[in-house]
């Protein structure tokens, strides 16, 4: 009985040795990727920044006039850029994204541009309009990528097929932090930035502000998306590494009870036998 108990022990330990050995190995190659991917958001988001910066100061130039990216219209149909991951096992990063942006889209009419073969799974299974599919870009992920994306999405909004457009992506905090965010991308607005009038200085723009603005946006909107594809991949490997760390560590805090499990078996099956041969040499010497 003892020694079948501790044949399952050690079948058990060496299942979930192997699993712990399978976790190790992609907590390491998360480790790896998100080292590079870290190394993009530094880089990308200088220019995010330096962008969104002209165009707050050309939108205060070209408030009076009639920008189709800024002017507010009725909202009969949004557009969704949803980013998610191209694999699982990265805890609840994938999830958390798709849980904001149902939440955001209820109660509207929406389309729904995916990047990430999880959006697209998820959004493949819901009555949802789905525009495009953009699996497996993020790792590779260039400025020159973004353009089929945008451009579609300019397009519809030009011809008034949507009224309005968000995207939905995780942004990378820290190694141990991602927030999942949905921003609005059309119609414009920079109020936020209303009170850098002092950095609205001297600046003539040829033709015309509003020639200026309009002809930035599509630039814009590219560096938004690439940041935000770049900040959700660095998520993602983020999420994943700090996920199959746990689970090795739970792998491990496992193992060590069935080895004390196994110890107890083995100890008791060794009890037993010398139990069963002082009964036995008891009944030879009577």
């Amino acid at each position: 009985m003892a020694s079948g108990n501790m044949k399952d022990i050690k079948r058990r330990m060496k299942s979930v040795q192997s699993t712990m050995q399978i976790t190790k190995a992609m907590e390491l190659v998360a480790s790896s990727k998100l080292r590079h991917a870290k190394e993009r958001v530094i880089r990308s988001r200088p220019y995010f920044q330096t962008i969104y910066q002209t165009m707050a100061r050309i939108a205060m130039d070209t408030r009076e006039g009639d920008s189709i990216y800024t002017k507010a219209r009725p909202v009969k149909k949004s557009l969704f850029i949803v980013i998610a991951g191209d694999r699982g096992l990265a805890g609840g990063y994938n999830s958390n994204v798709l849980k904001l942006a149902a939440a955001e889209m209820a109660g509207k009419t929406v389309s729904v541009i995916t990047v990430g073969k999880k959006a697209q799974e998820y959004y493949a299974k819901r009555d949802v309009e789905v525009l495009a599919d953009y699996p497996g870009i993020a790792e590779t992920m260039r400025i020159q990528d973004t353009h089929d994306i945008v451009g579609e999405m300019l397009a519809r909004y030009k011809k008034g097929e949507i009224d309005e457009a968000y995207l939905c992506y995780t942004e990378f905090v820290s190694p141990m932090t991602q927030e999942a965010r949905c921003k609005k991308l059309l119609p414009l607005s920079f109020d936020a930035v209303e009170d850098q009038g002092k950095a609205k200085a001297l600046t003539e723009y040829d033709p015309s502000p509003e020639a200026v603005f309009s002809f930035i946006v599509p630039e814009y909107l590219n560096g938004m998306l690439y940041g935000a594809v770049v900040e959700s991949y660095a998520s993602e490997q983020s999420a994943r590494r700090m996920a199959m760390e746990s689970a090795s560590d739970n792998a491990s805090e496992m193992i060590e009870n069935l080895n004390l499990s196994y110890n107890r078996a083995r100890q008791a099956a060794i009890t037993q036998e010398i139990t069963e041969i002082i009964a036995g040499s008891g009944q030879v010497g009577s």
